[in-house]
């Protein structure tokens, strides 16, 4: 019996080719990193030679840096409207080559640097004036300690720095009234802390506002009055002694009566620390904001 055949199994292997090579992409990529860090450098290098108003006019052009009319919903500054370029050329090298002539460069920036150096002036200033402030609240805190005129009342004096100045308040107490009662009339012994404090306040140049404040407890007295005039009348009062001690008529800010309208205990109206004379060595950003809110500066 003749042997069956076996089927012939062929099998067919794929060739692998080799790694294929990665090429040069690393190499751009490479480049453009080491690119961008140069200009980011040159950037900084710039930015740290480069003059104040240079800087304000490269600003002011990136800000609206194109020469026709944009599609965007708001309109960028500048006279040449919508989209309009800048108002003057941006001359970024212009610092490291001398003038031909003695003209200076106009740059948009100007304005800005000009409001800029004037800011920080005017920090500067308001500064010193703190400090001028927390020196003289210093000297006062002294003084209540050791004055023998100051002393006796230093339960009455309430010495504190607040957002208008330094506040001097002298409030009633249950038997040491500042005033006799319902009446403008200052005590003796009112009327010499104030002559000391005058003292005081002519040292610095601020100048001082002071408010008459009284209790909740109606006037009795004759028909029409009552504390708002008072506590004006009051206030008056302490203004005269306060020039009678030596304090300048032209550092007086104003002399208000505020009745009952500020406690100074707001859960007991009729605390008699609530009647009182505040004085407030007005710093001069106070001074700066009452202008605009009563000139409109």
């Amino acid at each position: 019996m003749a042997t069956p055949l076996q089927p012939i199994i062929i099998v067919r292997k794929k060739k692998r080719g080799g790694h294929a090579h990665h090429g040069g992409a690393w190499k751009v990529a490479y480049a453009d990193f080491v690119t961008a860090m140069m200009a980011f450098f040159m950037v900084m290098w710039l930015v740290a030679t480069m003059p104040q108003e240079q800087l304000g006019g490269i600003a002011d052009y990136f800000k609206n840096p194109s020469a026709v009319e944009g599609q965007s919903s708001s309109m960028a500054p500048g006279r040449a409207g919508p989209g309009g370029a800048g108002e003057a050329p941006i001359r970024m090298f212009e610092h490291a080559r001398k003038p031909t002539d003695a003209t200076p460069i106009r740059t948009p920036g100007a304005p800005q640097a000009a409001a800029a150096g004037a800011g920080a002036a005017q920090k500067a200033a308001d500064e010193t004036d703190r400090r001028n402030l927390e020196a003289l609240k210093r000297a006062l805190e002294e003084a209540v300690a050791s004055s023998q005129a100051l002393a006796p009342f230093k339960d009455q004096l309430l010495i504190d720095i607040t957002p208008e100045g330094l506040r001097i308040q002298i409030v009633d107490a249950h038997n040491r009234p500042m005033f006799d009662l319902g009446s403008p009339t200052l005590k003796d012994y009112t009327r010499t802390i104030l002559h000391e404090l005058a003292a005081y306040f002519e040292r610095v140049e601020n100048r001082v506002a002071i408010s008459g404040h009284t209790d909740t407890t109606p006037y009795a007295g004759r028909t029409g009055y009552s504390n708002w005039e008072l506590s004006t009348e009051r206030a008056n009062a302490a203004r005269r002694a306060l020039v009678a001690g030596g304090l300048s008529e032209d550092k007086l800010s104003r002399v208000v009566g505020l009745s009952s309208s500020v406690p100074f205990d707001r859960t007991d109206p009729d605390n008699p620390v609530n009647r009182r004379i505040s004085i407030v060595v007005l710093s001069n950003a106070a001074e700066r904001s009452a202008a605009k809110v009563d000139y409109g500066k």
